[in-house]
């Protein structure tokens, strides 16, 4: 059988690059080279570049190939790595869209519509299935941020975080009110809209969904994010420097594992996901209520990222799981 031509295309141009690659490089190290040919690409504002034996090989983004040995090499899929502009917010997918190129992620509407919370959080409020915190959604640095936050009926503590962002990137949590305006000025040099929320005090859980080829839905273990060190919330630090303990399966009632799971499902379909997705929740023990945070349809794929270490622990390997991907993509 001839071998599929796999693009595995990482970085970005977002503050969640970095993140990216290290993501990227972990699936090529787990992905079967004696199945499928496997190209590094490399997207950069500068340039978009495939690492292939120690060299840079430019990509020709009016087809999206590369010239390897000699040989112009065209891709049967894409698998999207890249966490946030243009990989998670629908850019790349219409690209590849139009130039009939398969691709392993949400499409371009899905990708576009979650990426970006303020539009997002509305619609998943609009299910009823499970509660969306009070928020409000800025185009533009208010003239009295405070006044503003009282009119929308917000209280501290709050949430000050681009709409359209990842990995925590300039996000804060403010307890008082001189924090406010410095928070969603940090917030709008990432994203030209920024989002403030209302803070939900409870356990926060993760719940990873995934569509098999043969259609099938896996939803994965819940894992439950507990920071420490100091870190209040999941924060940039927290997610990548160990500052917190992520316990998959959470020990949680099996009630509120089922509740998650059974919730992600739905929202699965509803949002019109496809490809490996994570739903990221606040559960208020005190009020016994779920609410959303929000979905990552291109979630972290490092040795130790959440979704990966869900899928070991209903016995899908890492290596299985991209395979997965993959299969699911072609079809």
């Amino acid at each position: 059988m001839v071998k599929k031509n796999i693009a595995l295309v990482m970085g970005g141009y977002s503050g969640e690059h970095d993140i990216s690659v290290a993501s990227g490089r972990q699936v090529y190290s787990q992905l079967d080279h004696n199945k499928y040919n496997v190209y590094m690409i490399v997207v950069e504002r500068q340039e978009w570049y495939c690492e292939r034996n120690g060299e840079r090989l430019p990509v020709n983004r009016g087809d999206f190939s590369v010239v390897d040995g000699g040989k112009c090499v065209y891709f049967d899929l894409a698998f999207i790595i890249i966490h946030g502009n243009p990989g998670e917010n629908g850019v790349l997918q219409g690209y590849f869209d139009m130039l009939g190129i398969r691709y392993t992620t949400c499409g371009f509407y899905t990708s576009s519509l979650t990426f970006n919370k303020g539009y997002c959080n509305p619609v998943v409020a609009s299910f009823g299935i499970v509660k969306v915190a009070k928020s409000l959604h800025l185009y533009t640095m208010p003239a009295d941020p405070v006044a503003d936050m009282a009119k929308a009926g917000l209280q501290l503590p709050l949430f000050v975080k681009p709409a359209a962002g990842g990995s925590s990137v300039a996000t804060t949590k403010v307890k008082t009110i001189d924090q406010l305006a410095p928070a969603i000025g940090e917030a709008f040099t990432e994203d030209k809209e920024v989002m403030v929320e209302q803070c939900i005090v409870g356990r926060e859980f993760d719940c990873g969904v995934f569509r098999k080829a043969d259609g099938e839905k896996l939803v994965f273990p819940i894992t439950e994010i507990i920071p420490k060190g100091g870190h209040e919330f999941f924060d940039y630090e927290a997610k990548y420097q160990g500052f917190s303990n992520e316990v998959t399966p959470a020990e949680c009632p099996e009630s509120i594992s089922r509740h998650i799971q059974e919730v992600s499902l739905e929202l699965y379909d509803l949002l019109g996901c496809r490809g490996i997705v994570r739903f990221d929740y606040i559960y208020d023990t005190a009020a016994e209520e779920l609410y959303f945070l929000e979905v990552n349809t291109i979630p972290g794929q490092s040795a130790e990222s959440i979704v990966p270490k869900q899928a070991r622990a209903m016995g899908i390997s890492t290596a299985e799981l991209y395979e997965m991907s993959i299969e699911a993509a072609l079809v």
